[in-house]
C-alpha cells in the first residue's frame, strides 16, 4: 500500500513483547495501524533476527512505518556487543569539544561514530533514533542523566547535539531530541517518581531551554522529532507535568523554544504519570495537551488494545510535521 493511499495512522507508537511477532500482535497492529514501533533490548537478539522483526512489523501494517530505538551510546544502548559495536557516551564528545584541539576533534570523531551508528540502524530496518539528549545538568541532577549529557554548559550541549542530529539525518535516520523542555534540573528519576522543578523562568530560558532553542532555529529543525519530559515546571504549570500540560507545550516548547517538529510523549507507562489515570487515559491527555504522538514502551497487548480503541488518528498538523520530517530512504543491506 502506498503512503499516499494510507489513512491517517493512530497517534501512537507501540512496542513488541519479544524477538518475533505473536499472532495476537500481528492482528492488533494490522487493525490499529499505529504510526510506528519502538524496539528494546528484549527485541534484539542478533542481526538476522532483528532484520526479520523490522520487516515483519512493516509487513503487518502494510507500509514503510517508522521504527524507533534508543541508541544513544554509553549506558543507553539497545544494540550491544557481541553482535553490535559499543559506542561512547555523550559526555566523551562534550569533553572533546572542550579539549585543546576543540571542535575539529569533536567534528571528526562524531562524524565517524554517528555515521557508523546510523548505518548500523538502517541496516537493521530502524530509521528513527531517540537521541541526541539535549539536557543540561546541574550538580544536583538525578543520576539517570549522568554521562548521557554532553556537558554542563548549554553552548557545548547545543553544538554536540546539532552535530549528532545532522549526522543521523545525512545517513537516513530521524533524530529525536530529548527531553523537552529540559530534564537537567530534575533531582529524581521520572521512571520512578514525578520530578518537580521550581526554578525561575529566566534561569530555565537561559540554561535549560537553550540547546533545544538552538536546534529549533537550525537548518535541520524540520527533520527532527522531539520527546517531552514527565516533569512539572512549577513556574509555568504547578499542577501538570510537561507531557500533559497544554501551557508548557504551547508556551514553552512551541512558543519560547520554537520547536515545530513532530512531538512525542516520553513513555506514558512511567511512574511519573501514575496519578493521571490509566495508560490509555494518559495517552489521550498528552494528545489533548499538544503532543502529536503517545509513546508506549511495555508491550502489554491489553493496554495497546485499549489505546487502539480510545486514541484518535494522527492530527492533520501532526501529519504535516511527520511528512516534513521524512528523509530520503537509504538502501538496507541484505
Amino acid at each position: 500500500m502506498s503512503l499516499s493511499a494510507q489513512p491517517l495512522p493512530l497517534a501512537a507508537i507501540f512496542s513488541v513483547q519479544g524477538s518475533e511477532l505473536s499472532l495476537a500482535e500481528k492482528s492488533l497492529f494490522s487493525a490499529a495501524q499505529p504510526l510506528g514501533f519502538i524496539l528494546f533490548g528484549r527485541n534484539c537478539q542478533n542481526p538476522e533476527q532483528l532484520k526479520k522483526l523490522t520487516s515483519a512489523l512493516r509487513e503487518t501494517v502494510g507500509w514503510d512505518c517508522p521504527i524507533l530505538i534508543d541508541q544513544e551510546g554509553g549506558s543507553v544502548a539497545r544494540l550491544r556487543p557481541p553482535h553490535w559495536p559499543e559506542f561512547k557516551p555523550a559526555r566523551i564528545y562534550g569533553d572533546g569539544f572542550n579539549s585543546a584541539d576543540g571542535e575539529q576533534i569533536l567534528r571528526d570523531d562524531m562524524a565517524d561514530d554517528m555515521a557508523e551508528m546510523a548505518q548500523m540502524l538502517i541496516a537493521h530496518g530502524i530509521n528513527v533514533n531517540c537521541a541526541p539528549v539535549c539536557d543540561v545538568p546541574i550538580p544536583e541532577t538525578a543520576e539517570i542523566l549522568g554521562s548521557r549529557a554532553y556537558a554542563l554548559n548549554p553552548e557545548t550541549v547545543a553544538r554536540c547535539a546539532y552535530l549528532t542530529a545532522d549526522s543521523f539525518i545525512q545517513h537516513g535516520v530521524t533524530p529525536v531530541i530529548k527531553h523537552l523542555p529540559g530534564h537537567g534540573r530534575a533531582r529524581t528519576d521520572s521512571h520512578h517518581t514525578l520530578p518537580r522543578v521550581s526554578s525561575e523562568r529566566t534561569d530555565l530560558i537561559a540554561h535549560d531551554f537553550a540547546p533545544f532553542k538552538a536546534l529549533s532555529k537550525s537548518d535541520i529543525a524540520p527533520k527532527c522529532w522531539g520527546m517531552v519530559a514527565h516533569i512539572v515546571y512549577e513556574s509555568y504549570d504547578a499542577r501538570l507535568p510537561a507531557t500533559l500540560s497544554p501551557t508548557v507545550i504551547a508556551e514553552v516548547i512551541r512558543g519560547e523554544i520554537g520547536f515545530d517538529g513532530l512531538l512525542l510523549s516520553d513513555d506514558i507507562d512511567m511512574k511519573a504519570l501514575e496519578n493521571y489515570g490509566s495508560i490509555a487515559d494518559r495517552a489521550n491527555l498528552c494528545l489533548q495537551a499538544g503532543c502529536d504522538v503517545a509513546l508506549y514502551c511495555w508491550a502489554d497487548l491489553k493496554v495497546m488494545e485499549l489505546m487502539a480503541a480510545q486514541l484518535p488518528p494522527l492530527s492533520a498538523k501532526g501529519w504535516e510535521r511527520w511528512q516534513s520530517s521524512l528523509l530520503p530512504k537509504k538502501n538496507i543491506p541484505k
